[in-house]
């Protein structure tokens, strides 16, 4: 039975690569029956894959024990698992903090704040005995002793407050650094485990009271399922769970690719989204763009629900700008074909700030000379000025010359009173057809569906209030080159728009 629970444990921590040699492994070691096991295991782990536990030589395993100080056994928890260490020659470390203290300093349950603390203390001690930032080769890892029960309380605990494919899975295998090797077994093979054993181990009594959610799960409806509708309960869940975990992570996928369709751009603490593109995608897609964005710009999805991917649907299917207010200090504005994804106080936030400097161009001097400059948003560009016959090669009697992206052909003779990069300003104007009609800067900036937010950041190049060139949309029709053109000035981007 001991060899068989090992073998178990064994494969299922080489199918999830959870441990290599030259790792070095920090163990959270409560006393509990769970983690006592996870102890044995990860030791004959050790063997296995020759983890050098010599004194001699830096230690791959370390213990970590954390006080909470929340009940009056604890002091006898920590010098059992100091002693268990002692008798394998294992590094102990023994954390303690005042749960209920932090709990009340954080705004947090003291399940939460315990969850913080354990963490804490296990990164402190992997930076200390951890090898990825020394000379040894290998990877630092972080076990914890959860079993298959409670992932199977941890899927129904979601499933009742409601959730999607990633909570309904449940505790992964691995997530980052941190490995589970004991999530292939029940409860009860562990204790069978540890009695066959002969080895002792802590009960921590709050686990027998209904104070939490998680109990009156693990101690009422887990053990009914298992008696009065399915034997074999647990486990049934535990292989659905690894199916939902398989399509979140396809589905995680095809997000991940229509994100890079839809994001238009993303930098700072703001994503903005093609609003047209985006409807495109099928309603779950779409919502999962919306959840990565929102994890991308809240570093993870706590407070993050269901509800709020349907505000940002119905946002979506607004025609007139609109905005939504999210959890972690997060907004979402609708406008000019797009979807502002940003914090509280950000780009889209509102709040002057300090206006964006003019470049002026020496344009008087450029038939003797080129220059470059640094223009934000755009990177470098060239100003050179040519005459007609100097470039005869880009023009012929169809008055046509070829242009990229990058580089910009216009009539310097047409010039009279500036050349300036700035953003817009009031009275600004652009001519925009062959009878030089005149439209508002501000006009041809809604009509092009440009973002409210972006117009007071975009560099554009003038003469005076007269608008040359908007860059990556177009230039003015009354500085494009003509027959009547003698010197040509040419605008180019290094690397393009």
């Amino acid at each position: 039975m001991d060899d068989k629970i090992f073998e178990k444990v064994k494969r299922y921590a080489d199918k999830h690569r959870m441990i290599a040699p030259g790792d070095t492994v920090v163990a959270g070691v409560s006393g509990g029956a769970d983690s006592v096991c996870l102890f044995l295991m990860l030791c004959e782990l050790a063997e296995e894959i020759d983890f050098h536990l010599a004194e001699e030589i830096d230690f791959h395993l370390a213990v970590v024990h954390v006080n909470h100080k929340i009940r009056p056994e604890v002091a006898a928890d920590a010098a059992y698992v100091e002693e268990l260490c002692k008798s394998r020659n294992i590094p102990f470390i023994l954390e303690e903090k005042d749960v209920k203290e932090y709990a009340g300093e954080k705004h947090l349950s003291e399940e939460e704040a315990g969850r913080e603390v354990r963490y804490q203390a296990f990164e402190e001690a992997l930076g200390k005995y951890g090898s990825c930032s020394g000379e040894k080769e290998g990877q630092g890892r972080i076990a914890v002793a959860h079993n298959a029960n409670d992932r199977a309380e941890t899927m129904l605990f979601h499933l009742f407050r409601g959730t999607g494919l990633t909570g309904a899975g449940g505790i992964r295998a691995v997530r980052g650094h941190i490995v589970r090797p004991l999530l292939c077994l029940r409860r009860e093979e562990i204790e069978e485990y540890l009695g066959k054993k002969g080895v002792f181990f802590c009960i921590d009594r709050t686990n027998l009271e209904d104070t939490y959610t998680r109990n009156r799960i693990r101690n009422h409806i887990l053990p009914f399922a298992e008696k009065e509708i399915c034997a074999g309960a647990i486990g049934h869940m535990c292989r659905a769970g690894d199916l939902f975990l398989e399509a979140d992570a396809y589905i995680r996928g095809q997000a991940e690719k229509a994100c890079g369709n839809c994001i238009v751009r993303e930098g700072g603490e703001e994503i903005v989204l093609d609003t047209e593109k985006l409807g495109k995608e099928e309603p779950f897609i779409r919502k999962q763009v919306f959840l990565q964005c929102l994890e991308r710009l809240a570093e993870g999805r706590r407070d993050i629900t269901s509800s709020h991917m349907e505000s940002l649907e119905d946002l979506l299917g607004k025609k007139e700008s609109k905005q939504v207010f999210m959890p972690c200090g997060l907004r979402a504005k609708k406008e000019c074909g797009h979807l502002a994804l940003y914090r509280e106080g950000k780009p889209n936030g509102g709040g002057g700030g300090v206006p964006l400097p003019e470049i002026r161009i020496k344009w008087r001097d450029l038939p003797g000379q080129s220059q470059e400059f640094d223009i934000p948003c755009l990177g470098r560009v060239e100003f050179a000025v040519f005459h007609k016959e100097e470039i005869s090669f880009f023009y012929n009697k169809s008055e046509i010359i070829p242009e990229k992206t990058y580089t910009k052909w216009l009539d310097y003779d047409r010039i009279t009173k500036s050349l300036v990069f700035r953003t817009r300003e009031t009275g600004d104007y652009l001519t925009i057809n062959k009878e030089l009609s005149k439209k508002k800067l501000k006009d041809y900036m809604i009509e092009r569906k440009i973002p409210k937010s972006d117009r007071g950041n975009l560099y554009i190049l003038a003469d005076g209030s007269h608008i040359i060139w908007v860059p990556g949309h177009r230039i003015s029709e009354y500085y494009k080159i003509t027959g009547e053109t003698k010197h040509i000035l040419r605008v180019q981007l290094r690397g393009g728009l």
